[in-house]
């Protein structure tokens, strides 16, 4: 009996045996396959960063050129160069979204030179709906620890897991956005600075001191994450209803995400959106009046207060200021007047009563 087992146990041994010297040789192609595909990574970027080195060059040429008294042939063929380039950047943005990009400043210092970049299509979208989630599920999460701490009586440690929470949440974020936006994501302008303020607001919450100011200013504290976090739930499901419509019809681009704002291409659900988001950006403003008024009591003694005033007024002035104008330019691309909304909204009062 024992010798049909090893008899056994040596003839597959012998068959693997042959199947590792194919395993051997798929290797070697496979690590073949992988320096000739480095190799060509380098040339296209090395190529791309030539040619936008030359057109660089034809367009500063180009708009000398255009400063001069000009026939009218030869400003035809000035503009249809314009195009041509305008034309051939927008290649490159596409050659590039399957190329390795370089870390950002914020990444190289969180990550050092790590190759972050995801060179399939499938990948990316996969970890930008990771992303998402991701934002989905901590929302839930502070929600139900703020109703928690809300209907509990005080525990300093349960407000501290909060707020630690936020201070992750915020942080983790900030790095994720940045993967997402060395990758092809278009996320930019005051929503990123917004979470690395908000990541400061969180960590000096977590580190201020209990006291006669901290205890007066919990209960409003506690209910604004609540709010928050019910107003970024509803924006989740309205902005990633509103981007896979767009996408559909080829008019977002596969990597833009959610975010805690209103942007130009939620116009069509300004409406519902709207009263939420200023109500929140209100409350900020809120939070950094009764700060400022906490700070000046005579039994405040902590930095941390007059310190998140100013954070609370700079988040909710940057909020209502970048929300203002996406719908001023919006308003303005599609010819609609303040007028001729008051009118319409006018109009249908006067409907309903």
């Amino acid at each position: 009996m024992e010798g049909s087992v090893l008899k056994t146990c040596r003839e597959e041994w012998d068959e693997l045996d042959k199947e590792f010297v194919q395993l051997e040789e798929d290797h070697r192609l496979y690590q073949k396959k992988l320096e000739q595909m480095i190799t060509a990574q380098k040339k296209c970027m090395e190529s791309i960063a030539h040619h936008r080195y030359r057109i660089k060059k034809i367009n500063e040429s180009l708009k000398k050129e255009s400063r001069h008294q000009q026939s009218a042939e030869d400003k035809s063929q000035i503009k249809d160069l314009q195009q041509k380039i305008k034309e051939r950047k927008e290649a490159f943005h596409e050659m590039e979204e399957i190329l390795p990009h370089k870390n950002g400043p914020y990444l190289k210092i969180i990550l050092g030179e790590v190759n972050v970049s995801l060179l399939n299509k499938a990948d990316k979208f996969q970890y930008k709906q990771e992303y998402e989630r991701f934002k989905l599920v901590v929302t839930y999460v502070v929600m139900i620890l703020s109703l928690l701490v809300l209907s509990v009586s005080y525990h300093r440690w349960l407000d501290a897991t909060l707020h630690f929470l936020l201070v992750w949440y915020y942080c983790t974020l900030t790095i994720r956005e940045n993967i997402l936006r060395v990758n092809g994501s278009r996320v930019k302008g005051w929503w990123v600075t917004h979470h690395f303020i908000s990541t400061v607001c969180a960590g000096i919450i977590l580190i201020w001191p209990e006291g006669y100011t901290y205890q007066e200013f919990r209960t409003q504290l506690i209910f604004f994450s609540l709010y928050i976090s019910m107003v970024q739930v509803m924006q989740y499901y309205y902005q990633s209803g509103s981007l896979y419509r767009l996408r559909a019809l080829g008019m977002r681009h596969t990597m833009d995400i959610t975010v805690e704002g209103f942007m130009s291409w939620m116009w069509k659900g300004l409406s519902f959106l709207l009263p939420f988001l200023f109500l929140g950006y209100v409350y900020q403003l809120y939070n950094a009046y009764t700060l400022y008024h906490l700070s000046q009591h005579p039994g405040c003694k902590e930095w941390q207060v007059l310190a998140l005033a100013g954070i609370f007024f700079i988040l909710g002035m940057g909020n209502i200021l970048t929300v203002g104008a996406v719908i001023r330019q919006k308003m303005k691309k599609e010819g609609i007047s303040l007028q001729s909304l008051y009118n319409k909204y006018r109009f249908l009062a006067d409907k309903n009563n």
